[in-house]
């Protein structure tokens, strides 16, 4: 069956009297969610944002499938308007929407989509609903529909649960550090005097990654993806991710658990948990012989913000830091008897934080793997759960 056959494209313009709306563009969307939820003044909008949509319609969009921007709705979205880069995707009656949903972001569809968007002449490769309209797809009973859907949505739900309790972990983290290092509030206020002032680079190594196109992979050499701010942003490789030759020297493989700070562009630091790969340039693998990953970690991360700012300053093409303001920024180092009790509070939460993480991107995997084989019908959902 055509896709046209079990879905509308929805195109209605929102009601303009509405004094604030939430505007969502296609940056807004990503893996299923929809990432902005801030109410803004309606006027003086800009005219791509024009469409309405509401609870279990799809946005998708129609710039690079392969970004996997899109979305289910599983909220009321009366006050949301929808640029017209995204497609505002319905089920109809042949079809469940959360089974629609699983359909439309299978490698299967996102892969023909990609290629017809690739086909296509101008700036950005770009599909249309009656490109997508054409695409075949089995569509099965309500019932296994049903059934299907129900399935994958436990694997979501548990992502979704593991990346809301790290939200909150990293919280907790934050307040700890903040009432130590900041507040000193365990010692009045006051900070202890037999605490030492060193700098960022006396505590960890920033190691710079590869020019990676120097390292191309020889014909059936062993290959790793290559860890550039794309992955780092979105925390995983994916079939888009440029490959380099497994024997580059061992300081420049990444693992699960690594700090990496890109400091060029868009900076941001972060727990790297999206398995084994080549570090690229303008990204650093932050370690240290000497502290525990929670000291050097939340000391980088309190400067993130700074280093923006410097980054905003010296903007020409491509904001960036050097490692002058690594050795400018000032951080503590406890006794050995503060930094253990802080260490007893911090580095659990962290690596709870890790853990989450990689069992989010196993379960993603799994389900993944299940995917194409339950929509065609390959396996049953009795089949994939033993």
């Amino acid at each position: 069956m055509k896709l046209g056959e079990v879905c509308d494209n929805i195109s209605v313009t929102f009601d303009k009297t509405k004094q604030q709306v939430v505007l969502v563009n296609t940056s807004d969307v990503l893996n299923g969610k929809v990432t902005n939820h801030v109410l803004v003044n309606n006027k003086g909008l800009k005219g791509q944002f024009k469409k309405t949509f509401q609870k279990d319609d799809i946005l998708y969009s129609e710039i690079r499938p392969k970004n996997k921007r899109f979305a289910f709705i599983d909220f009321n979205a009366n006050d949301y308007v929808a640029s017209t880069k995204l497609m505002v995707i319905r089920a109809n009656k042949k079809v469940l929407p959360q089974y629609l949903y699983q359909v439309l972001k299978s490698e299967e569809v996102i892969n023909q989509l990609q290629a017809l968007a690739e086909s296509r002449s101008g700036t950005f490769p770009q599909i249309t609903f009656s490109e997508l309209a054409q695409i075949n797809v089995r569509i099965p009973k309500l019932d296994e529909q049903k059934e299907i859907a129900n399935f994958l949505k436990l694997f979501d739900d548990k992502i979704e649960n593991n990346k809301k309790k790290n939200h909150h972990l990293e919280q907790m983290a934050q307040a700890i550090f903040k009432s130590w290092f900041i507040d000193f509030d365990p010692f009045g206020g006051e900070k202890p005097s037999d605490w030492k002032t060193a700098n960022l680079t006396d505590i960890a190594e920033f190691l710079n990654g590869l020019a990676m196109q120097k390292y191309r992979p020889l014909d059936n050499e062993e290959n790793l993806p290559v860890l550039k701010i794309k992955e780092l942003r979105q925390g995983v490789f994916d079939s888009s991710s440029d490959l380099c030759s497994a024997n580059i020297k061992r300081p420049y493989i990444i693992q699960d658990g690594d700090v990496i700070f890109s400091w060029s562009g868009s900076l941001l630091v972060d727990f790297w948990t999206g398995g084994t790969g080549g570090l690229n340039q303008h990204l650093f693998k932050v370690s240290s012989q000497k502290y525990d990953k929670w000291f050097y970690y939340s000391w980088t991360k309190y400067y993130l913000e700074e280093f923006i700012a410097i980054a905003v300053d010296k903007a020409t093409t491509m904001g960036h830091i050097t490692r002058r303001s690594l050795e400018k920024a000032k951080i503590l180092i406890p006794n050995d008897h503060d930094y253990k009790s802080i260490g007893l509070l911090l580095a659990p939460i962290y690596r709870q934080i890790i853990s989450n993480r990689i069992e989010s991107r196993k379960l993603t995997e799994m389900r993944d793997m299940l995917l194409p084989k339950l929509l065609s019908g390959e396996i049953s959902v009795n089949q994939a759960t033993k």
